[in-house]
């Protein structure tokens, strides 16, 4: 089985790549990215245990000829390649619909030209805007941002597949924890940082509002195990639980007693989305923690280098 990775050199991407070389079928893993996010640390660092299994392509979405080259003898696309940020943000209005539109439609259309059995799209919980209380599938997305309404036109595109080959469209929550290739804009991964090396947290608005997360290592095991489970084509949400942000301060709290917060026009009550996790799906994927939030920032926090 050879294996195509649009922006694989990124946070999730390095993360299932350590998994993915693993595998026995697994022939090969060609990561294309165009670094535009400096993900240079996935080059670096320890070896992958499957090194010799991995090829590296630096190239754009938009690029069609090079989308075409490089999709030949491939037989699985995951297409994690976007311009991400919060789900609430809005800006770079013009890179999200160049990037996670356009560049979407671009992958789509030389799949649609290539041997290609199985297409795994990444989309995000975002686009279904905000809500106090769970979501689930049966709920029709309401985009309140740029980056959201990218995303859900980008699903609108992959959805063209499903008639042709296995197509999965995966709304993934807001990702945490440790990968060679950090992101530290997401929610999380900032406290931690914050709290670890300026031992203060900075809020925005009054700290009540939810978020729904999965961690870094059990998104790239669902991504892993979208290889062979027996689920149906189709759109499905991976989240492993809600948080408000207050709930993370708690935590961390508790592991940093000395830790400071400050917030930032407490008076003001910001957007939050609830999403009702998938329990059929998540079983299927693999998405069951063995360990408790706490237990994972601890391990979090344990990879800094000091």
């Amino acid at each position: 089985m050879r294996i195509l990775i649009t922006g694989g050199a990124g946070y999730i991407g390095t993360a299932l790549i350590d998994k993915l070389v693993l595998l026995p079928e697994v022939e090969e893993v060609v990561v294309y990215d165009n670094l535009s996010r400096t993900s240079f640390n996935f080059f670096l660092g320890d070896k992958y245990s499957g090194q010799a299994k991995i090829r590296f392509i630096r190239g754009e979405l938009l690029d069609s000829r090079g989308l075409k080259k490089a999709l030949n003898g491939i037989d699985v696309v995951y297409h994690l390649a976007a311009r991400v940020t919060t789900p609430f943000a809005n800006h770079d209005v013009h890179l999200y619909e160049q990037i996670n539109h356009w560049g979407t439609a671009e992958l789509v259309y030389a799949v649609e030209e290539s041997s290609v059995k199985k297409f795994i799209y990444l989309s995000s919980t975002g686009v279904y805007g905000s809500s106090a209380e769970e979501l689930d599938e049966t709920v029709t997305p309401n985009p309140k941002s740029f980056y959201a309404i990218s995303k859900l036109r980008g699903e609108e595109h992959v959805q063209r597949l499903s008639d042709k080959l296995s197509t999965y469209i995966f709304r993934c929550g807001n990702v945490y924890g440790y990968s060679r290739s950090m992101r530290f804009d997401a929610v999380i991964n900032k406290f931690v940082f914050e709290a670890n090396f300026e031992k203060r947290i900075t809020i925005h608005g009054n700290g009540e509002q939810n978020r729904s997360f999965i961690s870094i290592d059990l998104i790239s095991t669902a991504l892993m195990n979208a290889l062979k489970a027996p689920i149906n084509s189709g759109v499905y949400n991976l989240v492993d639980r809600t948080l408000s942000v207050m709930d993370i301060v708690d935590v961390l709290k508790q592991l940093m007693p000395d830790l400071e917060f400050i917030l930032i026009n407490q008076h003001m009550k910001l957007n939050e989305l609830r999403i009702k996790p998938n329990e059929t799906i998540n079983r299927m994927l693999g998405i069951q923690s063995s360990v408790t939030f706490q237990e994972e920032l601890k391990a979090f926090i344990s990879r800094f280098s000091f």
